[in-house]
């Protein structure tokens, strides 16, 4: 049996609850700068496992983190597949929001189609809290068990892990972008997909605003913010603008701080 075939098994014998919705989408969140030029060149999307980078931990080798809270969570289906085989994350978008399911990994995401959810298996919290709330397509009792938790914005998401290769033409809606990207490169890229480009409202935070949230991710983060802003403003393509001057663990917390405020 193939490592996605057993993975979705495993998962949704631990699931409980009632089919999802099928007008509801999972998304694929992103920086955009590398990824959408990547997508337009492959047509796939691929995980950390086969890209070495995220927008989360960096731990998805053998042995790592990453591997060792798949294994929990699939039985160890994809313990001896190729990189290439594993799954993508994502987030289910339960409250329909135009920025996506989970945009603390990137202001950017893929809306994948309906087709999709039948091979997607979900968790909630994230999968590197361990959670023990697991759902599919079929059983998903996970929507109501995170409307019901009191977690910040940027870490309410139902988790989703799509099994099997993602492609632009065969499985993607749209691709949503800031719309501080109109113009660029990226939209370029992006106009090369086999799918609809749509925009969503836009991240926009004044520096005024950013100085009063030292305490979200540590005054540190505000203070590369305040550096980094461009005529007292940070966006999405402000940050990919500096991507290759900074730390971009550092530059991860200072999009936390966009994302959640400046919406």
């Amino acid at each position: 049996m193939p490592p996605a075939e057993r993975a979705l098994r495993h998962v949704e014998a631990r699931s409980t609850g009632t089919p999802l919705d099928r007008a509801l989408r999972v998304t694929l969140h992103f920086h955009p700068e590398r990824v959408v030029a990547a997508l337009a060149g492959t047509g796939r999307y691929v995980s950390q496992f086969v890209t070495g980078t995220g927008n989360g931990g960096l731990t998805a080798f053998a042995g790592g983190d990453r591997w060792r809270w798949e294994s929990r969570i699939f039985g160890g289906a994809y313990d001896e597949a190729s990189p290439e085989d594993r799954p993508v994350y994502g987030g289910l978008n339960f409250r329909l929001s135009p920025y996506g399911a989970a945009p603390r990994f990137g202001s950017a995401h893929l809306r994948l189609t309906e087709g999709a959810l039948a091979r997607t298996t979900f968790c909630y919290p994230d999968s590197f809290l361990e959670p023990e709330h697991f759902g599919t397509a079929d059983r998903m009792a996970l929507i109501g068990i995170a409307r019901a938790d009191d977690r910040d914005p940027l870490d309410d998401y139902v988790e989703a892990h799509v099994h099997g290769p993602v492609s632009v033409e065969a499985d993607v809606e749209a691709l949503v972008l800031d719309p501080g990207y109109r113009g660029t490169a990226v939209e370029e890229a992006a106009s090369r997909l086999p799918c609809a480009v749509e925009w969503h409202p836009g991240f926009r935070l004044h520096v005024d605003q950013l100085r009063g949230h030292g305490d979200y991710r540590g005054q540190r983060y505000v203070d590369l913010g305040l550096e980094i802003a461009v005529d007292g403003v940070l966006t999405p393509k402000v940050l990919g603008d500096v991507r290759d001057r900074h730390d971009p663990q550092d530059l991860k917390k200072v999009w936390h701080l966009l994302a959640r405020f400046g919406r």
